[in-house]
Parts: C-alpha cells; sequence; structure tokens
C-alpha cells in the first residue's frame, strides 16, 4: 500500500490526504485505507471522502461505504467504479484497486446531490439540490453513462446554476446497465448521479485538457443542420476535410484517419482562439453524395469552427501546457487534486503507463491525488461545463487567498 500525506511545512487549515491498497479482499483494502487516512488528517474531522475502485470491488461497495463512514465518521462521502483507478502517481488500469481521497475542510458548505432517472429518461428529477444563487460554487458530480443523460443534466445545470463549475466523470468498469456502481452517504446506487456542491472559503478550479491541437484553417459554419455540417465559408465541408488531410505528411497522414475530430469556438467574442476555446467533437461520418460532414454534436451557422488532431504527442503536450499555465495564474499553492482521465488515454493512448498522473504530480506537486478511468469526463470550456470524450479533467484545491486570480 501506498500513502501520501499534506506535509507540515505549508501553514493551512484545509488538509488533503489520500490511500491506495491494491489488495483483492475488500474489506481488507478498506480497512487499511481508513487506518491510514486517519494516520495523515490527525484529529481533525473529515468533511469530504471519494473512493474510487476497480470493478472487482464493485459488489462489496456497500462494505466500502459503511466502513469508511464508520472508521472515519466523514460528513459526505461518495465513490464509484472506473474502468482503472488513479492514486497519487500511479495509475492501475486491470488490476484489483482501491483508492480513498479525503479533505477537511473547515467553513466550507457541503450539500449532497443524487439524481435518479426513470427507465424512459424522460425526466429528471432533482429533488434536494440547492435553489439557484449568485455565488460561485463548484460541483463535483460521478454518474453512470448507461442511465444518466449528462449532456442534459449539464444543460439543466448550466440554466439554473450560471456561476458554477462542473468537474467529474462518468462511472466505468461495467459491461451494461446494472454492472457499475455509485454511493453516497451510505446509499449505493446502479444508475443515476451521485455528487456534492462546495461553496465557501476554498478556491476549486477545474483544467480541462482534450488533449488536441488544432490543424488547417479556421471555417465558419455557412451551413449545417444537427450534427450535419454542409459548408465551411462556402465550401463543402467534406472538401474543406479533404483539404486538410492532404495538406498533412507521414505519420500525420495515417493519423487523421482515427483522430481527426473538430473543434467548435464556445465564446465567439474573443478576437482570438487558443487552447481551451474550442469545445473538440468527434467526426462520425461524411456524406460524400451531400458533401457533408457529422459531428458528434449540435452545430449551427455562424459558428466558428477547426479540425483538430489527437494523438500521444498532442494529449500529453495539452496537458502540460494547461496545468503548467493554471500553476503560473495563482499564488496559493495546490494542496489537493481529483483526476478523472478518459479510459481512452492511459498506457493505449501513451504507450507507457502513468502518464497523466505523473504530468499531474511533475506539474502540481507530489499532493494528494486520486481519481478514475472514466466513460465521460465533465470540465469547463470556454466558461461552460460539458461531457467530453478522451480528455483529462482536473479538479484543484487551494486556499482561498488565491480567490482575486480565480477565474
Amino acid at each position: 500500500m501506498t500513502t501520501q500525506s499534506t506535509g507540515a511545512t505549508i501553514p493551512t487549515t484545509l488538509q488533503f490526504a489520500t490511500a491506495l491498497s491494491r489488495k483483492t479482499d475488500t474489506e481488507a483494502a478498506t480497512r487499511d485505507l481508513a487506518d491510514a487516512i486517519r494516520m495523515q488528517i490527525g484529529g481533525a474531522p473529515i468533511d469530504l471522502l471519494f473512493a474510487f475502485f476497480s470493478i472487482h470491488h464493485a459488489a462489496s461497495a456497500s462494505m466500502i461505504s459503511a466502513m469508511l463512514q464508520r472508521e472515519l465518521q466523514v460528513k459526505v462521502c461518495l465513490g464509484c467504479s472506473g474502468e482503472g483507478v488513479i492514486a497519487g502517481s500511479e495509475e492501475i488500469e486491470t488490476a484489483p484497486a482501491l483508492t480513498v481521497w479525503a479533505a477537511h475542510l473547515p467553513d466550507v458548505r457541503l450539500t449532497p446531490l443524487q439524481i435518479s432517472v426513470s427507465q424512459l429518461q424522460d425526466q429528471i428529477r432533482m429533488p434536494g439540490w440547492p435553489e439557484p444563487g449568485i455565488e460561485d460554487s463548484t460541483f463535483l458530480l460521478l454518474a453512470d453513462p448507461f442511465s444518466t443523460p449528462m449532456q442534459e443534466v449539464l444543460s439543466i445545470m448550466t440554466d439554473r446554476y450560471p456561476h458554477g463549475t462542473v468537474g467529474g466523470g462518468l462511472a466505468g468498469g461495467g459491461q451494461d446497465s446494472g454492472e457499475n456502481r455509485l454511493f453516497l452517504n451510505g446509499q449505493v446506487f446502479d444508475g443515476g448521479l451521485v455528487g456534492v456542491q462546495l461553496t465557501g472559503p476554498i478556491v476549486v478550479r477545474t483544467v480541462t485538457s482534450q488533449g488536441c491541437r488544432p490543424i488547417g484553417e479556421r471555417f465558419v459554419v455557412t451551413r449545417a443542420e444537427q450534427n450535419l455540417i454542409y459548408e465551411l465559408g462556402g465550401v463543402s465541408a467534406l472538401k474543406r476535410l479533404q483539404d486538410v488531410f492532404e495538406s498533412l505528411q507521414g505519420s500525420q497522414h495515417r493519423d487523421t484517419h482515427r483522430a481527426l475530430h473538430l473543434g467548435i469556438v464556445i465564446d465567439e467574442q474573443g478576437s482570438h482562439f487558443e487552447r481551451g476555446d474550442f469545445l473538440v467533437r468527434n467526426l462520425i461520418g461524411a456524406d460524400q453524395q451531400a458533401g457533408a460532414v457529422a459531428i458528434g454534436d449540435v452545430v449551427q451557422e455562424g459558428q466558428t469552427v477547426q479540425f483538430h488532431l489527437r494523438d500521444a504527442k498532442s494529449a500529453s503536450d495539452d496537458l502540460h501546457f494547461l496545468l503548467a499555465g493554471d500553476r503560473m495564474r495563482h499564488t496559493s499553492p495546490p494542496l489537493g487534486a481529483l483526476l478523472f482521465s478518459c479510459c481512452g488515454r492511459g498506457e493505449g493512448l501513451f504507450g507507457q503507463s502513468h502518464h497523466d498522473s505523473g504530468v499531474v504530480q511533475e506539474r502540481l506537486g507530489p499532493i494528494p491525488t486520486a481519481g478514475f478511468f472514466a466513460q465521460g469526463e465533465i470540465g469547463p470550456v470556454g466558461g461552460r461545463s460539458f461531457l467530453h470524450g478522451y480528455t483529462a479533467s482536473v479538479v484543484i484545491f487551494s486556499e482561498p487567498d488565491s480567490r482575486k486570480a480565480h477565474r
């Protein structure tokens, strides 16, 4: 078992801790983790706890939840299964693993959240959710991909909480509906959504690394319908795509067959567009006769778009760049982090283990970090929160004296 502590050199009221167990026995693993967290936190009460576990432990989710609450007296306790587990600088993608991340957050108001969606997914009920307010807040969400219309949930939240930021991920490990597990304060679910809202004296930032780089020129959508783009800058969208493809060489030329995407500018008011200004979406098809391309989102005429390429180098460079930029913009050091990384990243994309977790530790420091490999990642782009794929969403916690530099 490996553990991380906050250390005693940084004077702060906030405290974070994380621990990892590779034991296959769920009860033994959970007991070890509770002991490790208590040693790090000491006598401070634990206000917020996340537990992430591989599918090997999913059948015992009730035990994990009950033991952690009993042993650590947690105020808000959340968890879910994942395709893999992330703890500190380690990523365990296929083997059994269980990690716990805990935080002492004095004076921070925590509101537990839960959504159950009907089988028809025709109505989203949000009982107990806070009323809309004008203050900044952060929502951390875990959801089941088979039962939760996440795009619709995020749309509702954008309207209801315009000053809120959302981070999180979709649970994984299960291959079908009902196989994933989520829990919230002693209740275990095989679908829906659980989460927590944070408000008060803490700064929480979310860095969304979509892992792409722009290629070719930017175009204005001049003819589109739903997710079909017919014309870009008055020319067939398929012709524009072919021009970009032919401009690439060597390995880039090969990569476009499997890694070409389209970035949509979120805020058209900007004078120039760069990383973080584009919402990247998959290209999912083409219509030769109509000269159209189809993408994984709705597009509107007048929007600015640019083709993007996703490969290992682009994904690595993007995460380094965004985390380094965040670190430079804020004076208070990061104290803890949550990492939600796409299950399409990891060793399969980078050809090596522990990439995303290693970059987070390198750029933010050896802070308590935990997370999981998700079936979809939630994070803001251009001031709005979206559901992403192939993305790393990093939630960073620091002291409130950096609030002037926030956003």
